[in-house]
């Protein structure tokens, strides 16, 4: 189609404010992790109405092939149409996982695709949206296997191979970033580094910031620039690692995270 745009290039860089958002990320699902399909659609049946906008911030499927190669995507793609047409919003924005999920997917949910990062008003607060797995500017595999993956001519290439093809494309590309770059040594340096969040977050003039990608929640109230860190998703390993939440605004326009 004459108007298509790769995923890199497709995502909006602004949307109107947010008036009662809920936001998850790293839900990772997929055809092998029923439970956490289920918890899922719990999720939207029994919490996300209660919010007037729903924001995913990347990796809501564990892989993402392309919108033309998801079928089991079906039943995903029918709660999430439910959902925005009660007249919600959804906002999506691929992550490290799912960097192929484009408009096509998108539009089918009644959603919008985001660009990473992106500032949104929030109750009358400008937030710092993204993923996060930009900002682990320490972690040189990452960065590597993203500056491939992260880029338009790359995506149209790729997308123009059949379907079955393309896992063996970004397996080769992970797997060439792991073998030119060691991971690092310290486990810390596998998380964002503050000073690049800071960065970024003064280059848009904002305080707040948001992010999943590292699967460490928390709430960095002290740091040079509030950052809050979404909790990932699990609920098929032991029954002790059944996890999961979500990053609601109190009425005064604070974060907070609810653990379920």
């Amino acid at each position: 189609m004459a108007d298509f745009k790769v995923p890199a290039l497709a995502g909006l860089k602004s949307v109107p404010p947010l008036t009662n958002p809920v936001i998850i990320s790293d839900v990772h699902l997929a055809a092998n992790k029923p439970k956490t399909i289920m918890a899922f659609l719990r999720f939207m049946k029994n919490v996300a109405p209660r919010f007037a906008e729903l924001v995913i911030l990347g990796d809501l499927f564990d892989y993402w092939m392309g919108d033309d190669a998801t079928p089991d995507a079906d039943p995903i793609i029918a709660e999430l149409k439910l959902y925005s047409a009660t007249g919600r919003r959804i906002l999506i924005m691929p992550g490290t996982h799912d960097i192929l999920l484009g408009d096509t997917f998108t539009k089918a949910c009644g959603a919008e695709l985001l660009a990473d990062p992106i500032v949104i008003n929030v109750k009358g607060t400008n937030v710092l949206f993204s993923h996060g797995d930009q900002w682990c500017v320490r972690h040189a595999a990452l960065q590597a296997e993203r500056a491939v993956t992260h880029d338009p001519i790359w995506q149209e290439n790729l997308l123009t191979q059949p379907a079955g093809a393309r896992a063996s494309r970004l397996l080769e590309a992970h797997q060439k970033a792991y073998t030119d770059h060691e991971p690092p040594a310290n486990p810390r340096d596998l998380d964002v580094i503050e000073s690049a969040v800071a960065e970024s977050a003064r280059a848009v003039g904002v305080e707040l910031v948001i992010h999943g990608h590292t699967h460490h929640p928390g709430a960095h109230v002290n740091a040079v620039i509030e950052r809050w860190v979404l909790p990932d998703w699990e609920f098929d390993k032991t029954e002790a690692s059944c996890r999961s939440g979500y990053i609601t605004f109190m009425e005064g326009g604070h974060p907070q995270i609810q653990l379920i």
